[in-house]
């Protein structure tokens, strides 16, 4: 007669073992996918920030660079100053062009602003049409807002002095009816971001000497005139 082998189970201290192991390769595994997905996250967030911050970037830079000698208004001065720049730390207010299909109705008044925001601030933009401009109607629209999570930032401008040399930065802009030589925005950001804006410094194309009435300088309408003789002459 033979003798049947006995079938053996698990113990109960062999099943909490597998079960312990089993909890923690899943610990793991699912720390680990957590981990991939912060990160992946993370990653792409910085991506669209820093997408964001470099079209800021360009699209301030391009509005810099594209000012006219164009009034919108006159100061308060008595003197009836015809305003083409007004400029702070804070704010600046220019006449330029619009890019592609919102430049319809043509040259348009811009402010470039650093706003508060809570505790952060925000770089935002506004437009009106030049034509009938009356400053009511920058707020015909919410503003645009650029930037966020700013800690600080500044316009600073460059001039020239009475000799026409250059002078030395500064944060506020005292003649409203000549352009700067150029613009400088500085921005820190929040140290949550982990953004870094490039230091810019936009210099204005058009003469910025061209619009001031002094001795031997032409009216802003002069200046227009022969901008658009000089290309009619180009195409000839």
């Amino acid at each position: 007669m033979t003798r049947r082998a006995r079938q053996r189970g698990f113990t109960l201290v062999e099943l909490l073992l597998a079960i312990t192991l089993l909890s923690i390769l899943l610990a793991l595994t699912y720390s680990g996918l957590r981990a991939a997905t912060r990160s992946a996250n993370r990653g792409e967030t910085m991506l669209v920030e820093g997408g964001e911050l470099r079209s800021a970037h360009q699209f301030v830079r391009r509005q810099l660079n594209q000012m006219l000698p164009l009034p919108f208004a006159i100061s308060d001065d008595g003197k009836d100053t015809r305003v083409v720049f007004a400029g702070d730390a804070r704010r600046i207010e220019y006449v330029a062009p619009m890019p592609g299909y919102l430049g319809t109705g043509g040259p348009q008044v811009q402010v470039i602003e650093i706003a508060d925001d809570g505790n952060a601030r925000v770089l935002r933009f506004s437009h009106a049409l030049l034509q009938g401009f009356e400053e009511d109607r920058l707020s015909d629209r919410d503003p645009v807002v650029l930037l966020r999570g700013i800690r600080s930032a500044e316009f600073e401008f460059l001039g020239k002095d009475e000799h026409g040399e250059l002078m030395d930065w500064s944060p506020s802009w005292d003649e409203p009816d000549t352009l700067p030589v150029a613009v400088r925005l500085r921005i820190d950001f929040a140290d949550d971001t982990r953004q870094r804006w490039p230091d810019m410094i936009a210099e204005v194309r058009v003469d910025p000497q061209a619009v001031s009435e002094g001795a031997g300088r032409p009216l802003y309408e002069q200046t227009i005139r022969d901008l658009i003789r000089g290309k009619r002459r180009d195409n000839s």
